[in-house]
């Protein structure tokens, strides 16, 4: 199991509607999520920013997965007038690098 972190910032004045997006997601994109291997996945905002913890059984082959699904698509799309940098499903990425972890 993977745990990874993101972050992500929203365009001026979007913040209330990216939490209203986000109230309930599609089931379908939940199926689609899971079927991935994502176990969890939050998300804090602080002001504009987002940060994302991920657990997942394996980031890169989930973020190819998603990449063309359906169900994710849209979602991203939709992702993409909210953001202001769109998110890429390529699967290169490897999240924020971890700094420092209490053992």
């Amino acid at each position: 199991m993977e745990r990874i972190a993101l972050h992500t910032r929203l365009k001026p004045g979007k913040e209330e509607e990216y939490e209203r997006v986000h109230a309930v997601i599609p089931p379908e994109l939940d199926a689609a999520l899971r079927d991935a291997g994502v176990h969890a996945w939050r998300i804090w905002r602080d002001g504009q920013d987002l940060f994302h913890v991920v657990e997942v059984e394996d980031y890169q082959a989930m973020r190819r997965t998603l990449r063309e699904h359906p169900a994710n698509v849209p979602w991203q799309q939709r992702m993409a007038e909210l953001l202001e940098v769109p998110d890429s499903y390529a699967g290169d990425d490897h999240g924020l690098p971890l700094v420092w972890e209490l053992p």
